[in-house]
């Protein structure tokens, strides 16, 4: 079966290029399209300040990753979790400069299109949605996941999150439970689950126009016709039907 991995990751900044650094990645496992329960979620001390605007995003402090690895100590674990894998990543160019700008920081000449396959459901959803937007939370919004908990981005639950969206995108998925959880390699996520809507919502309560509220429209409507010289569009389709009908029950009685 095919090995997939949902990947984000959240960082200092927008550039590489100008010093910024990953301080976290979130990976999913799914085998044969099923969650497996065997994540992979690394904090990373970036030896440097966040920006404000980043900051925003994540809410994820210097002082909370202080005491946490750099990505030159995490990098084997993390390249043996990937490794091979089909990576699925939400915009993934922006992850990959990221990873790969790291990578070759280390002096590591095989980057991550090398080492895996690459899907960027950003690319999926705009050929599926053209003129939409199509970020994460729009995503969430349109195929009914239930992402209102989330008030700042984390790479473990993007990941989480972005893993449903990906099977619903791609033809559905119909059980999404933790099937390895109990037998991971001590890198399970603590992340609760993803939540979810319910499969059916409740039926709309319909309220039906009062007598007085009735009459008042229809007020409303003499009112307008008066002004006008001509009753309402729908008013002269709906005695246009009349007539027809009338039409068809002379033409039948005969």
């Amino acid at each position: 079966m095919s090995r997939q991995i949902v990947l984000d990751t959240e960082t200092t900044g927008l550039e590489p290029s100008e010093g910024h650094r990953i301080i976290e990645i979130g990976c999913v496992e799914m085998v044969g399209r099923r969650l497996t329960g065997n994540n992979l979620h690394i904090y990373l001390n970036p030896e440097r300040d966040i920006d404000e605007g980043a900051l925003q995003v994540h809410g994820i402090t210097r002082e909370f990753l202080a005491d946490k690895p750099v990505f030159a100590a995490a990098a084997d674990d993390f390249l043996r979790f990937v490794e091979g894998a089909e990576l699925i990543i939400h915009n993934a160019p922006f992850d990959l400069g990221f990873l790969n700008h790291e990578l070759q920081m280390l002096g590591i000449e095989r980057l991550m299109e090398q080492r895996c396959t690459i899907i960027d459901t950003l690319q999926l959803a705009r050929a599926r949605h053209p003129g939409q937007k199509n970020n994460l939370d729009a995503l969430c919004r349109r195929y009914g996941i239930d992402n209102f908990n989330r008030e700042l981005h984390g790479a473990l639950l993007d990941s989480q999150i972005l893993a449903e969206v990906y099977l619903i995108m791609t033809g559905g998925q119909a059980r999404l439970s933790l099937d390895g959880q109990d037998s991971g390699s001590g890198n399970e996520a603590t992340a609760e689950p993803v939540r979810r809507l319910p499969a059916q919502r409740p039926a709309l309560r319909v309220v039906a126009a009062s007598a007085e509220e009735l009459a008042a429209h229809d007020a409303k409507l003499a009112r307008i016709a008066a002004a006008s010289g001509q009753p309402a569009l729908w008013q002269r389709s709906a005695e246009a039907a009349d007539g027809a009908e009338d039409v068809e029950e002379s033409s039948a009685e005969g």
